[in-house]
């Protein structure tokens, strides 16, 4: 759930902040939030993986009949006997 947060901030930092947000094709209130959460996990490392890993979870989608021992034997073979 999204929160409206009202923060005071250097001008001169805002406007360089509003251009870094639109070079890199993010949102100001975006690059808060992601610093909030890093600066958070700082003090508890666990969660930064365990949020990382809840927005990658079901991203992939795998066909039904995908064999992930073939596909990591098959992977090793072509890194290591090759």
């Amino acid at each position: 759930m999204s929160k409206k947060l009202t923060l005071n901030v250097d001008e001169t930092i805002i406007e360089k902040a509003k251009a870094y947000a639109q070079q890199t094709g993010r949102s100001l209130s975006g690059l808060v939030e992601n610093y909030l959460r890093d600066l958070v996990a700082l003090e508890q490392p666990n969660s930064l993986i365990d949020d990382k890993i809840a927005q990658l979870s079901g991203k992939i989608k795998l066909p039904a009949d995908f064999d992930e021992e073939e596909a990591l034997r098959s992977f090793l073979e072509e890194k290591h006997l090759k």
